[in-house]
């Protein structure tokens, strides 16, 4: 039983008590707002993933279907057709990915694993599923080969075994080869694992089989003997056959290539050292490194080509890895980017015994996909059409939009278009199978990344595609050539100096704003036409207090106030000069930690600079790094704070309009009972943007900031209304949650919505949110506002007061006042009435995020500016634009009766509450969490209505309603492993969500029913029917004379009766969930429903045929036990009864 408390209900009386008595608030106005969304519309899922395969480690390619599939270190399958058509599978041991062989136009795929299991994937459905799986148990996986139009797939091992395997039904074959009657007496020595097996393209009753040590071993299958056997020094890494089945070549460990024949078995006929160098005394050439793979390609009118990975000299050294061509008397060198993983070489033909005529290469990289054009001079590379540059600079935050407006993608893809690099290959790429899916989601998507090198990427999002549309590169803005003197500015972000921590757009207005971890902020105006800037326009802001000694406020003695220094650059309005280094300024003050560059700056049509405002250097110390930023296109501002204050920027004027300490904030009634203490001498980590441990600091913990803090403006506040400027220290209250004490085993590293807080529990800027609201209790009419979150819980309100649009706009301050309300929310036991000079929210926590709801219950999104072109010189009516509001619900208002007409919504790390304004009461509150914190909320627009979506440390993705915050769902979905996760996790509008799952991928999800329901739809399709070429012809004199290829019937040789059973203890075989059982099983939803009908189809039409076997069997029976009685009538018509 709920245990009964007295002073909540006291709590509660004085709330109503303490309501103004123009505004009165009953009860029943919780339930005016009809909640229209259900937990029936939540369901969280998968949908795709996009980038580049994390740590690759084998590739494949099906040459009819044109589908390439991609293994990697984690076991993940990543699957690729024509560009947007994309699929991830998973092995569920997650063990290494070591080979795949596709079943070529068979729509299915093996994949061999670094734990010795073999699986077959079922490529034909949507999402790909196992069929069948056999776990070796005591011999260890090197190779597996799958011959072209064969059932048959040859697996080799660590032992030099091969064993043989039935892909139907993934049963093992009796027939083995065994090692020790392979090599017979032609090895003293075990002669290693098999590196290589393949068949005769001329005579599949021919297999040739590599062994680490340097034996090839050419193997008959019918007689079960070696033919013939063939020996060298060095080891070997691959084999490859001439078309015609009389060649082979071999690569091997000292960078040489041997060419052998097929009859003969002493020294190979050739043998070439690629990379080596050739002594005049006819010596052998000096060693290299490795060919780690060859392949030996023919063409019909032209020399072959034998195409290598590895091989360079040793002398070589830093020289990049490189894939070698070698066509004829030429040889092209071609030098990568990243260590080749491996590479395929594309064929015209999927036959091994006719002319390859190769036209491409795919080569897998570390990092990168490349396919390399064969038919052209010079090789030039195909233009790539995959997402595959996620990961080009490290990503370090993220946002995703999704319901942008329709004009914005078309926009930033003509400009982006300009930017695309030349030289590509005029071919269309090769890897072509597979169909789009036929979704009906329409609305545009855009996903923004930030990156360590200041790259801000932006990415057209829209139906489960991912294609880059614009790159922009903030790092032109700055100097790169800083000189010895200037490096000591820069000491703390040396590695990743540009690296953008926070970023702010505005969709309509195209307006960006991005925070770096050198604390800068860039503004950006989207123009279409080329300009240049002369001088770049810059702000320096000085966001640090000094600590006085004082007595405790409640001592009785006298405070000691401390007025605020002001600082030159923000105050003036112009461009003002660049700052110079620290040679005449003995304490360091004034130094920004970066140098905006002083030379014209030409800028390409896109995002262009604006303003750009810094942070710098006071008394010897480096700024701390920026957490929190917002801008309003309409109101012309921008925001940004930090654990020191806020600053909040006109980008019109280029002016600073406040710079405020968070402790000013409060004023003479500070919630918290701060106590002093001296300036730190040892600067403390702040949020950093790789994954940290507790109280470690990385390369990446930049500009960090002592305790103090220098006030730099004055404010531009009434005199009855500026709050005392007390500098008081920050210190946790008694009663307050110390916010280091968490209860999960990782520190928090936040950027943006993860902020790091040092162990002292300063109280930083979390979050903002500009819009028009009821600013103070009892308001009639909305105000715009700036609403400021805290890490300690608080949130306060800023009156805005704007000039009007047009020339005014241009030259009359914006000015900033305090609210003067209250609004009364706080845990229980606080004091009630004490602080009645500022509006105020307090919730457990850090806040997340704010939003507003007009009196329907719609989400109010903040008023914006619709965007124009900057550059072009306007006429007056375009000057005079007036700004552009969405419309706000407002109830009508009368002096007896004020009815509530906005609420706002607060969610913070721990708790949800909405508040009605302007009575500025808490009508609902929820608990979210207790044992963990939230990562990341956003509030959301669903197409049934409003909800609050949160994703916790310790995994779960919850959902709840909004004005009632009602739990609609809650799943365990993602256990945070890595802080990646948790900086890069984003909600949006219509039940979208992403986050980084790797270095090099993006994971998308969604938590809309209706998505899960029709995502079978949204997704393409790998596996299309397409006719398998016809066979070569063998020719009239090779058909007479029995030149042509020679057939195998493996059944024959391999099935159970010719073999024997295989030995029971020497694989496992594992039914897949992909069979119809699995199928079952998976169906769900209205597609689930068409395949469950399909399958009970299948089934009743199985047993109807069945049933109809049974009644042919038994007619069939009949008419025999007819004839049987005719003949026995016939016989015995005319004989009498004694003859019987």
């Amino acid at each position: 039983m709920k245990k009964f408390n007295i002073r909540k209900v006291l709590d509660g009386l004085k709330e109503v008590s303490s309501s103004t008595p123009s505004v009165q608030v009953g009860p029943q106005e919780n339930h005016l707002i009809q909640e229209t969304i259900q937990s029936d519309h939540f369901q969280l899922c998968k949908t795709v993933r996009h980038g580049f395969p994390y740590q690759p480690s084998s590739m494949a390619f099906d040459p009819v279907q044109k589908i390439l599939a991609i293994g990697t270190q984690s076991g993940a399958l990543r699957l690729f057709g024509r560009p947007g058509v994309e699929c991830y599978c998973q092995h569920e041991s997650g063990a290494a990915v070591i080979q795949l062989q596709f079943l070529v136009n068979e729509g299915a795929l093996v994949s061999a694993l670094a734990d010795d299991s073999v699986h077959l994937w079922n490529l034909r459905q949507k999402r790909p599923a196992i069929l069948h799986s056999l776990k070796f148990n005591r011999e260890r996986i090197t190779f597996c080969h799958l011959p072209f139009q064969s059932k048959w797939l040859y697996i080799g091992t660590e032992r030099g075994n091969i064993h043989i395997v039935n892909v139907e039904s993934f049963t093992l074959s009796g027939y083995v080869i065994m090692w020790n009657k392979a090599i017979e007496l032609s090895s003293k020595a075990h002669p290693g694992p098999v590196v290589h097996i393949s068949d005769n393209p001329m005579d599949e009753g021919k297999l040739i089989i590599g062994f680490e040590s340097g034996i090839v071993v050419l193997w008959d299958l019918k007689s079960k003997k070696a033919d013939y056997r063939y020996t060298y020094d060095e080891a070997i890494h691959s084999v490859a056959w001439h078309h015609e089945g009389k060649q082979f070549i071999c690569s091997h460990s000292d960078g040489t290539l041997t060419i052998w024949n097929v009859r003969g078995q002493g020294k190979p006929i050739q043998t070439i050292t690629p990379h080596g160098k050739q002594p005049k005394d006819g010596k052998k050439p000096e060693p290299c490194k490795p060919i780690l793979k060859v392949e030996y390609k023919t063409t019909r009118n032209g020399e072959p080509f034998i195409i290598l990975s590895g091989g360079l000299s040793y002398d070589t050294v830093g020289r990049r890895p490189c894939l070698t061509v070698m066509h004829g008397k030429s040889t092209a060198v071609l030098e990568m980017d990243y260590p080749i993983v491996d590479f395929l070489t594309l064929c015209e033909t999927p036959y091994p015994n006719d002319f390859q005529e190769p036209y491409a290469v795919v080569v897998l990289l570390e990092k990168d996909l490349v396919v390399i054009d064969l038919a052209q001079n010079g090789y030039p590379i195909f233009e790539n059409p995959y997402p595959l540059t996620i990961h080009e600079s490290p990503v370090t935050c993220c946002e995703y939009f999704a319901d942008c407006p329709v004009d914005l993608i078309p926009a930033l893809y003509s400009v982006g278009s300009r930017q695309k690099r030349q030289g590509y290959s005029k071919k269309e790429w090769p890897i072509s199978g597979g169909n789009w899916g036929q979704g009906t989601q329409s609305y545009p998507e855009i996903i923004i990344t930030g990156h360590a090198d200041g790259t801000v990427k932006f990415w057209d999002a829209s139906a489960i595609m991912l294609q880059v549309l614009y790159k922009l590169k903030t790092a032109k803005v700055f100097d790169r050539n800083r000189s010895k003197e200037d490096k000591g500015s820069t000491e703390v972000s040396d590695e990743d100096p540009f690296a953008i921590q926070i970023m702010a757009w505005c969709p309509e207005s195209r307006m960006l704003c991005v925070a770096g971890v050198s604390a800068n902020v860039i503004i950006y105006r989207f123009s279409k036409l080329e300009v240049t800037t002369e001088v770049v326009q810059l702000l320096e802001v000085r966001m640090q207090y000094e600590l006085n000694d004082i007595d405790t406020p409640d001592g009785g003695g006298e405070q000691t106030s401390a007025l605020p220094t002001p600082g030159a650059s923000p105050q003036t309005s112009g461009p003002p000069s660049h700052p110079s280094t620290s040679s005449n300024n003995s304490d360091g003050s004034n130094i920004p930690c970066l140098k905006v560059r002083s030379t014209p700056l030409k800028q390409s049509p896109g995002y262009q600079v604006d303003l750009v405002v810094q942070l710098v250097w006071v008394s010897g110390e480096p700024p701390q790094q920026i957490t929190s930023l917002a801008l309003n296109s309409s109101y012309g501002l921008v925001v940004f704070g930090n654990s020191n204050g806020l600053a909040v920027v006109d980008y019109i004027q280029k002016t600073v309009v406040l710079n405020l300490g968070t402790v000013e904030l409060y004023g003479s009634n500070d919630p918290y009972q701060r106590q002093p203490r001296s300036p730190r001498k040892t600067r403390q980590p702040s949020g950093g943007l790789c994954d940290i441990n507790e109280g470690s600091a990385t390369s990446e913990d930049r500009c960090k900031s002592p305790t103090s803090a220098k006030m730099s403006r004055k404010l531009s506040l009434p005199t009855e209304l500026k709050p005392d400027l007390v500098l008081l220290s920050v210190c946790p209250p008694r009663g307050a949650n110390p916010l280091d004490h968490r209860d999960n085993s990782f520190s928090r590293s936040r950027s943006s919505s993860v902020t790091s807080i040092d162990k002292e529990a300063r109280e930083a800027i979390s979050s903002f949110h500009f819009c028009d609201a009821f600013a103070r209790k009892g308001d009639s009419t909305l105000t715009p506002c700036l609403y400021v979150g805290t890490t300690l819980g608080t949130v306060l309100a800023l009156a805005l007061t704007l000039p009007p649009a047009g020339e005014q706009r241009q030259l009359q301050p914006v000015l900033i006042s305090p609210t003067g309300g209250k609004w009364d929310i706080r845990r229980e036991g606080a004091m009630e009435n004490r602080y009645s000079y500022s509006m105020l929210v307090r919730l457990k926590g850090s806040i997340m995020r704010m939003a507003f709801l007009d009196s329907t219950g719609s989400l109010q999104p903040p008023p914006y500016e619709p965007w124009y072109e900057p550059n072009v010189t306007a006429d007056g009516e375009e000057r005079e634009k007036v700004r552009k509001r969405r419309p706000v619900s407002v109830s009508p208002s009368t002096s007896q009766d004020l009815s509530e007409s906005q609420y706002a919504v607060v969610c913070s790390e721990k708790q949800a509450k909405v508040v009605s304004l302007p009575s500025q009461t808490c009508i609902h509150k929820h608990s979210i969490t207790e044992a963990s914190f939230i990562l990341r909320a956003d509030v959301v627009q669903m197409s049934q209505g409003v909800c609050v979506a949160c994703f916790c440390a310790n995994g779960h993705i919850m959902t709840l309603s909004v004005p009632g915050l009602r739990p609609l769902m809650d799943v365990n979905y993602l256990p945070l492993t890595d802080m990646r996760i948790a900086r890069t996790f984003c909600f949006t509008n219509l039940g979208q969500a992403m986050y980084l799952c790797s270095p090099t991928e993006i994971q998308r999800i969604t938590y809309s029913q209706d998505i899960c329901e029709n995502l079978q739809e949204m997704l393409g399709e790998l596996f299309t029917p397409v006719e398998t070429p016809e066979a070569p012809n063998r020719g009239f004199f090779k058909g007479l004379f029995g030149g042509g290829a020679q057939s195998l019937d493996r059944e024959e040789l391999f099935g159970e009766i010719a073999s024997g059973k295989a030995n029971r203890s020497l694989a496992q075989h594992i039914p897949g969930p992909g069979g119809l059982e699995g199928m079952k099983g998976a169906a769900s939803g209205v597609v689930g429903d068409l395949a469950r009908a399909r399958i009970a189809l299948d089934e009743r039409g199985q047993k109807l045929g069945e049933l109809d076997e049974r009644t042919a069997a038994m007619m069939a029976s009949a008419d025999v036990f007819s004839k049987h009685a005719h003949e026995m009538m016939l016989k015995c018509k005319d004989k009498k009864w004694y003859q019987f």
